[in-house]
């Protein structure tokens, strides 16, 4: 009889680094649920690289939660405010950007436990990164390890002991060179995600955007062409 998987909770956007994050969850034998939003964001092409990612590296399901952060705005992601373009690194690392979705990731993550819960599982994933992070207070390692504290007092399961919520964050301390690197050593295909912050009709990426920026400087570095820029 062969060993059953462990069940995991990735949260998958379709973009570069939550795709390595599912290759990477794949790789480390758990049994993955990706989890997507439809949070009223502009750049919702994502979505349908999220499908084609979890199609094409394998999921036990692939959900989509509906919420509408534009309620609320505050972002260039979810309300009319101009995406920034053509910034130099150093701009990048000074301040927190306009495309800062205000507790976004608190509230995936929240998502995130009560799936997990259902689930009867202890391992959520998420692909957050504190070096080509763009300044987002909520990728921070001790962001994480607060939310993890916090997630283990939250939960029936975790009050009955059944549930030890780990938050795996295996991007946390990588350039984008490196998590390129680590997912093409895992088979991702990056012509099937979605990184821009303000995409054409089309998914057609934008190429100057911050997130444009980082992932073509982080395929340069490993010597490559972004598929997406052919």
């Amino acid at each position: 009889m062969g060993t059953e998987l462990k069940r995991a909770v990735v949260l998958l956007s379709g973009g570069l680094d939550s795709t390595t994050v599912l290759a990477i969850a794949k790789s480390e034998g758990y049994e993955p649920y990706a989890l997507s939003f439809s949070y009223g964001q502009r750049h919702s092409w994502e979505l349908t690289a999220a499908e084609r990612v979890a199609s094409a590296i394998g999921v036990a399901e692939h959900r989509v939660a509906q919420i509408d952060l534009r309620v609320f705005g505050g972002s260039a992601l979810t309300a009319d405010i101009a995406v920034p373009k053509g910034r130099d690194t150093a701009e990048m690392s000074h301040g927190i950007p306009i495309t800062y979705v205000p507790a976004r990731n608190t509230i995936f993550l929240s998502f995130a436990l009560a799936w997990a819960e259902v689930l009867g599982s202890s391992d959520v994933f998420i692909g957050v990164n504190a070096l080509d992070y763009s300044g987002y207070p909520d990728c921070r390692p001790e962001y994480i390890a607060a939310y993890e504290k916090m997630a283990n007092l939250a939960t029936k399961a975790g009050v009955e002991g059944r549930q030890r919520l780990t938050i795996h964050t295996p991007l946390l301390q990588l350039t984008k060179a490196q998590i390129i690197a680590r997912g093409l050593a895992l088979g991702v295909d990056y012509a099937l995600t979605s990184s821009c912050y303000d995409p054409g009709p089309e998914g057609k990426p934008c190429g100057q955007c911050d997130s444009c920026l980082l992932r073509q400087k982080g395929f340069r570095e490993n010597g490559l062409e972004d598929p997406l820029s052919r």
